[in-house]
């Protein structure tokens, strides 16, 4: 796990730890050392922590004028033990709905697994992006099972196109017209 970075090809337009409204403004990292770690497994040092033990995040691009922002995930999603959805609710997903996001889109193609608690957190931040939207594109067809057995897919949009999303070829605005347009089609 350790040679998996977050995807930088987009750090010419965007890099978290610059922008002043970002979470993780400021933050240095380490590039000599491994100081991130899932159980007995280093991650590298690009990641971001945000309190879980098991699950990390790179916010890899943010237009607060047009209200996006795309994070991509590695790790185990555990919200049973670990309360992951709450850690991120409060010490990102609410800084970044403050400062005019309310586009959400979630690359799960690391996420190794999803353990569900109860669906609160999933429906406080639904209601809070209020005419937005949160989606998850690429998360491994296990992990999308496990948020659907849990009815977490009433708040976050999986399914269709979004489980197949060649994202890496694409501009940030490109992926976010992208989903946008697959959630369109859905409501019409």
């Amino acid at each position: 796990m350790h040679e998996i970075e977050p995807y930088y090809k987009w750090r010419d337009d965007y890099v978290a730890s610059e922008d002043e409204y970002s979470p993780f403004y400021a933050t240095q990292y380490n590039e000599f050392e491994f100081d991130k770690q899932i159980y007995n497994y280093l991650l590298h040092p690009q990641w971001d922590s945000f309190g879980s033990n098991t699950l990390y995040m790179k916010v890899l691009f943010a237009d607060y004028e047009k209200g996006y922002s795309i994070i991509e995930f590695i790790g185990e999603w555990n919200d049973a033990i670990n309360n992951d959805i709450m850690l991120m609710k409060r010490e990102i997903i609410e800084l970044m709905i403050d400062n005019g996001i309310n586009h959400f889109i979630l690359i799960g193609e690391n996420v190794l697994n999803f353990h569900s608690s109860d669906d609160c957190y999933y429906e406080e931040w639904f209601q809070d992006v209020e005419d937005g939207w949160i989606a998850g594109i690429n998360f491994r067809d296990h992990v999308i099972e496990e948020f659907k057995r849990n009815n977490i897919d009433y708040y976050i949009n999986f399914g269709g196109a979004l489980d197949d999303l060649g994202w890496r070829s694409l501009k940030p605005i490109q992926v976010f017209k992208q989903v946008e347009e697959q959630l369109t089609k859905r409501l019409n």
